[in-house]
């Protein structure tokens, strides 16, 4: 049994250590562990739904990790100023804590099955996550507060580890990625004037069109969705302090995503992340 501590905030739905307990049973010892949150995210994702699915593929979202005692020690991250990149190891912590030994991955559409540790699927055994962040900036003048780029982690996700990430012993450019050879392709993403009206009006409007154009241009939608010309229904995406509106209208060359309103999100749980 893999037992998880956590030491944060107490706004989960079960005890700190029940809540992180995946559905296993070994009488060895030696099999628990005690894992305790160091810290805490806050991102531009109020929501699991429109995440980046790898991270790196939204350069404009922005994340803060706040460290909580007693990790939030200055000393603990001396030195990290140096590396522009980190290892973030967390918890899935809105997954359920079963798991099933075949998953469907998204980039096969949703139908196809592959073994669970054969993908990145957030159900897991353990919940345990692992994303390659670039380090923007190291506060210490109140605890220890790391800005981040390009993270693709809900707001409030738990966080266990950090290390710095070493391009000449982690960089493998011939590596073989099985199903998964190359980067999601980008569909383009319009707006509408309603849209339109709603950026020009706010202060990081150039940040949160960037933004809304990385998430939408992966094509957040579920991959068991149906056929495209089924699919023309509308979905919102919650982004920042915002519900970004849209919908796919098929075309010859592919789906190009409409933007068709931009209308005020403001969870009282969060802090909108701003440029």
């Amino acid at each position: 049994m893999v037992r998880f501590e956590h030491g944060l905030m107490c706004d989960m739905m079960a005890t700190p250590v029940e809540y992180m307990r995946p559905q296993m049973d070994h009488s060895d010892p030696t099999d628990t562990f005690n894992l305790t949150a160091i810290g805490r995210i806050h991102s531009d994702f109020p929501d699991k739904f429109g995440i980046p699915r790898q991270p790196g593929l939204a350069d404009d979202a922005v994340a803060r990790l706040v460290l909580a005692p007693p990790f939030n020690d200055p000393q603990a991250v001396r030195g990290l100023e140096g590396f522009s990149h980190l290892w973030l190891t967390f918890i899935f912590h809105l997954s359920p804590c079963h798991w099933k030994p075949l998953v469907r991955p998204p980039r096969l559409g949703g139908n196809t099955r592959m073994g669970v540790f054969a993908s990145r699927s957030t159900h897991r055994p353990n919940r345990l996550g692992l994303s390659l962040v670039e380090l923007l900036d190291v506060d210490t003048r109140k605890g220890v507060t790391l800005t981040l780029r390009g993270a693709d982690l809900v707001d409030g996700t738990p966080v266990v580890d950090i290390k710095p990430y070493l391009p000449w012993a982690e960089s493998i450019p011939l590596a073989r990625t099985g199903f998964a050879p190359d980067a999601p392709t980008q569909c383009p993403v319009v707006f509408s004037s309603a849209a339109e009206g709603v950026l020009s009006a706010r202060a990081d409007s150039d940040s949160l069109r960037r933004l809304i154009i990385q998430v939408l241009g992966q094509d957040p939608r579920p991959a068991y969705r149906g056929t495209e010309d089924e699919d023309e229904r509308d979905y919102g995406v919650y982004l920042r302090d915002v519900n970004v509106r849209f919908r796919a209208s098929p075309s010859p060359a592919g789906n190009v995503f409409l933007v068709e309103a931009i209308e005020p999100h403001a969870p009282s749980s969060r802090r909108t992340m701003q440029e």
